[in-house]
């Protein structure tokens, strides 16, 4: 069973989607730690309360990016992950750092990347005027918010819409994509060719707003 480290700042939301799929046995996965880079994400509580091993890499403990995120491969390395999971993680890594864990860390975006990178996702696609939004499962490269795309899930832009009725209904999709994703790893279905993720999964042309359509498989 492959191992996952979890990182946090928050509450940790999609963190607990992942946490249940895997009591479910929906992901056959073993949470070895959730780290954190603030003392206080509530998220930390809610690993414990499940006893889930948790620690605390402080940023403003740091000097530099670099101290910090040595700090930070220091504590991941010490529990031997398959694959490091960033879930609300809020630090922009070091080149370095990433080129470490490359292949096996991954993130999730609220948008359709490469649509609306960095911050305020949902202020850019209101902004934007765009009629679907939602929400984006990838691989970690340097370039921020641009990795290798694992798979995305799509919500329609209402009108009347503001910035936290549109995320709530984007979070509603980043908590049951996730898991899937997260467990496309651990089952060693995905690949990368030419740059580009290839499931070895059954997939079927959908009607809906989710792609890889296979969600169940």
């Amino acid at each position: 069973m492959k191992r996952l480290v979890i990182l946090i700042s928050g509450r940790g939301s999609n963190m607990l989607s992942i946490l249940d799929a895997a009591a479910s046995g929906a992901l056959p996965a073993e949470i070895v730690a959730v780290i954190s880079n603030r003392q206080e994400a509530p998220g930390l509580e809610t690993a414990r309360a499940r006893g889930i091993p948790v620690g605390v890499v402080d940023h403003r403990a740091h000097a530099s990016r670099e101290s910090f995120d040595a700090a930070l491969a220091e504590a991941i390395d010490a529990c031997s992950p398959d694959l490091v999971v960033l879930a609300g993680f809020m630090r922009i890594l070091t080149d370095a750092f990433v080129l470490r864990y490359a292949g096996r860390m991954i993130n999730i975006h609220p948008s359709l990347l490469p649509s609306f990178p960095g911050l305020h996702t949902h202020r850019q696609a209101l902004a934007a005027g765009v009629r679907v939004h939602g929400c984006t499962v990838h691989f970690v490269t340097p370039t921020l918010d641009h990795g290798p795309i694992i798979a995305q899930a799509a919500v329609p832009v209402v009108d009347g819409d503001d910035e936290s009725a549109l995320a709530a209904r984007v979070l509603v999709a980043e908590h049951a994509l996730y898991p899937q994703a997260i467990r496309w790893f651990v089952e060693d279905r995905l690949s990368l060719v030419d740059g580009c993720v290839r499931l070895a999964a059954p997939q079927r042309v959908s009607p809906g707003l989710v792609s890889p359509a296979c969600l169940s498989s």
